[in-house]
């Protein structure tokens, strides 16, 4: 179990003020609410006002501009602050881990579970979805047009020793990436395999100048597509493409138990905003080009209890 941390980040004083000003009924300016979440009585989030929430996130809900269009609802209605950190899932629980963020938005669930089993996040939601797809030039070098399988079209691309690019970052689209060599029995590697370093937009951007392969989200790619070259050559599940290219997305806090400078309380408030019937809608209703890009799926009827918790955990253990 990690050892608890004061954070050492700036900001720490503000929230320790907020908890503060909570106590003793100060109450600050909050802008009414009548957009995505319905209307809000003014003063229910006395004392909040002026706080800044950090929250760190994949490449793709930053470069997709969902989280601009969304997040001005939830600014006015508390009268706060979003500052969207977009690393790309890896460096998003880092960041996180180390104290430097209040709330983590990523895509790759055994990075997630194993922050959680790890004691840095709690009250994790399943959020949302989209897919994975393959990408590359229109004269298809390695004639992967069409595959069903996302394996085989990467052994293709492999034995055609054409140009892949990949993002090389530890996000969750590289984390899917290597998931998916290792499931070929393919090791990558030579000189026909680029690593960028860089978020998705960016390895989109030298796949297209170098007429290369590259996995990308669906979202990222749709939003980029007017600008570059490249097409869908393997589609995920969203275009009847295999299962293993789903994109499922999760939302936590950072655990304050671990990090008391984070903001749980305004974390808390923003988790059950985002995974609201309203927000939800927000998220479905979202297009680039007349497309939707993400589908929500943290309200349903039938719940899977098994989101709050690491894949595999369960409550028959030793406790006496």
């Amino acid at each position: 179990m990690p050892e608890q941390r004061n954070g050492g980040r700036d900001g720490t004083a503000s929230r320790r003020g907020f908890l503060a000003a909570a106590a003793t009924g100060v109450t600050g300016a909050l802008a009414g609410c009548a957009g995505i979440s319905g209307g809000q009585e003014q003063g229910n989030q006395a004392g909040v006002s002026g706080e800044t929430l950090t929250l760190t996130t994949t490449t793709s809900t930053y470069d997709t501009g969902l989280l601009d269009e969304i997040h001005p609802d939830f600014e006015d209605m508390y009268g706060v602050t979003v500052d969207a950190v977009a690393q790309g899932t890896g460096a998003a629980l880092e960041s996180a881990r180390n104290g430097d963020s209040d709330v983590v938005m990523v895509h790759a669930r055994g990075l997630e579970d194993e922050f959680m089993r790890n004691g840095y996040g709690v009250n994790r939601r399943d959020l949302m979805f989209n897919d994975f797809v393959i990408v590359g030039p229109e004269s298809d070098p390695a004639g992967i047009q069409g595959m069903d399988s996302a394996t085989e079209a990467l052994t293709a691309i492999a034995e055609a020793e054409a140009t892949f690019v990949s993002r090389g970052d530890n996000s969750g689209t590289h984390t899917k990436e290597l998931n998916l060599w290792e499931a070929a029995g393919t090791e990558p590697g030579g000189d026909w395999y680029q690593e960028t370093g860089t978020g998705m937009g960016e390895a989109l951007n030298v796949a297209n100048q170098q007429d290369a392969y590259t996995l990308s989200d669906r979202g990222t790619f749709i939003s980029q597509r007017s600008e570059i070259d490249l097409v869908i050559l393997v589609q995920g599940p969203i275009g009847d493409g295999p299962e293993i290219l789903a994109n499922p997305y999760g939302i936590m806090a950072v655990n304050p138990g671990v990090h008391d400078n984070a903001n749980y309380d305004l974390s808390m408030a923003y988790i059950g905003w985002i995974t609201s019937p309203g927000t939800q809608d927000a998220i479905s209703n979202y297009q680039v080009n007349g497309e939707q890009l993400f589908f929500p799926e943290a309200v349903s009827e039938d719940p899977n209890f098994q989101q709050y918790v690491p894949e595999g955990w369960s409550s028959n253990s030793t406790d006496g």
